[in-house]
């Protein structure tokens, strides 16, 4: 399998035109891993530029590596929460890596530029003739829509009616071409699907879906940004005396398991774990159903999961990541975890964590608890958003459930952190991964186009060792800067005037 397409040299020629007008440079994935490398001209511009402003620099920004700050900000170590064992309740140190200081406050803003990036360098997206479609039920489409609108690239963002209202207001504040609500919500990916195949009937080549379920960039991103960030930070903070045993993620795309992959390369005896919600139990139990933890997709195994590579599925309850955001975010969640011991520090940070990043803390806080870790064990797991964009479903917690008291909050902290059990989870055999790959043949197969022999060529961990090989991104990286080349803007990047 080739994963850089032939060059289509007329759609290229305009695509480096139209980033010569508007002063468009673009990021290598080896400075997205290590911003160091970034030209010391745009890191002196970003110091005039806010975390979100439409300005093509913050392309230089899908980095977990960002100053913590809204405005202004350089480059950093990057940006992590240490949880205590006196909110965890178990001796495992759990690290979750903050996604929200990326540009639009979640990372998927870099599995989106994994996605359209190679074609754009390539000629196979045109971006003055054709639209880059984002199906997706939250963040990846604003990811989508915003690269965009940094390359000067129309798009097309869809996302399920029931989403949160934070999540449509600011795609309209941004000015994407069209924003499309599909009926449902978290749980119904399928109707998003059925939306891009409509588009492709109707408009044939004047669009480009970017499926992130699909789209290997998006894995590609994760397994050397992601898992090479990790890796950095556990070396770094962790290593001593310790082992790297977790990495624990919501299934969503699969794009960010593949940083799991990244680690077991490196650290044999990880445990990779995707988390679902139980209320639409598909890896667990093969089930369905619908669930309110915005973000993480579901009822389908997507097409870029390497199955073969997932040790556990951890089920977790939408009501008890629901309760948990007002233990985490309101004054008398607050003065609950401070009596029981958890630092001011630590109390600051927590409104870091959106609704996927609680439900990956529950789980991992229940992968500890099974596989009986202590205190040389250390877990990790992506904070994918934070409660930024969550704002109106706090609000409707308080309309449904009243004011949150100190009762309350001591029933929370007691039921949702120091309760958590082993229970709804599954250890994976071999057979149970084939199944799980097995599965993917209902969607891809019967629904998407897929051939039963692309299928089966998931299943061969040659065909994973090619989509994550080094000699990938490399290529994308030569691609990449060749085409800053030929816009001419390079030059004036390291040493001329700032673009």
């Amino acid at each position: 399998m080739r994963l850089t397409a032939e060059l289509k040299e007329d759609v290229l020629s305009r695509n480096i035109a139209r980033a010569r007008e508007r002063n468009i440079i673009l990021p290598t994935f080896a400075q997205q891993r290590d911003p160091d490398q970034v030209p010391p001209k745009i890191s002196a511009r970003l110091k005039d530029i806010g975390l979100w402003d439409l300005d093509p620099a913050n392309l230089f920004r899908i980095t977990w590596k960002n100053e913590a700050v809204e405005h202004g900000g350089g480059y950093g170590e990057g940006n992590w929460i240490e949880f205590p064992s006196e909110l965890t309740g178990v001796d495992a140190t759990i690290v979750g890596i903050v996604g929200k200081w990326f540009p639009t406050g979640a990372h998927k803003v870099g599995a989106a530029y994994g996605c359209l990036v190679p074609r754009l360098v390539t000629g196979n997206f045109d971006a003055e003739r054709q639209k880059a479609v984002w199906p997706s039920t939250g963040n990846y489409c604003r990811g989508g829509a915003y690269d965009c609108a940094l390359l000067a690239c129309p798009a097309i963002a869809i996302l399920p009616e029931g989403m949160s209202r934070e999540r449509f207001e600011w795609l309209k504040q941004i000015e994407t071409d069209e924003i499309i609500a599909t009926p449902g919500t978290e749980s119904n990916v399928k109707e998003i699907y059925d939306k891009c195949r409509e588009l492709q009937r109707d408009r044939g080549d004047s669009i480009v879906v970017f499926n992130q379920f699909e789209e290997f960039g998006n894995a590609i991103w994760h397994y050397h940004v992601t898992g090479s960030f990790i890796e950095e930070v556990f070396h770094q903070y962790y290593a001593s005396g310790n082992r790297l045993s977790a990495w624990v993620s919501a299934t969503g795309s699969a794009g960010t398991l593949a940083a799991g992959d990244f680690l077991k390369d490196h650290h044999p005896g990880v445990r990779v774990v995707a988390a679902e919600a139980l209320q639409c139990p598909t890896l667990l139990r093969f089930g369905f159903g619908e669930h309110r933890i915005e973000g993480i997709g579901d009822k389908h195994v997507p097409w870029i999961h390497n199955t073969r590579n997932t040790d556990m599925i951890a089920a977790v309850d939408d009501e008890q990541t629901m309760q948990l955001m007002r233990l985490f975010n309101e004054a008398e969640g607050h003065a609950c975890l401070a009596r029981e011991g958890v630092d001011e520090h630590t109390l600051g940070q927590l409104s870091d964590i959106g609704i996927s990043g609680l439900c990956n803390l529950v789980a991992c806080i229940k992968a500890a608890r099974y596989y009986d870790m202590d205190n040389r064990d250390v877990i990790f797991t992506p904070l994918t958003d934070s409660m930024e964009l969550y704002a109106s479903r706090l609000q409707e917690m308080a309309d449904d459930h009243g004011p949150y008291d100190s009762h309350l909050a001591d029933q929370h902290y007691a039921r949702y952190l120091q309760g958590v059990t082993t229970d709804h989870l599954r250890e994976l055999s071999f057979v149970d991964r084939k199944a799980l790959h097995n599965f993917k043949y209902f969607t891809w197969v019967e629904q998407q186009g897929r051939s039963a022999d692309e299928l089966r060529e998931l299943w061969d961990p040659d065909f994973w060792r090619q989509v994550f090989s080094r000699q990938v991104v490399d290529e994308w990286d030569w691609l990449i800067d060749a085409f800053n080349d030929a816009t001419g803007l390079k030059g004036e990047a390291n040493g001329g005037d700032t673009p």
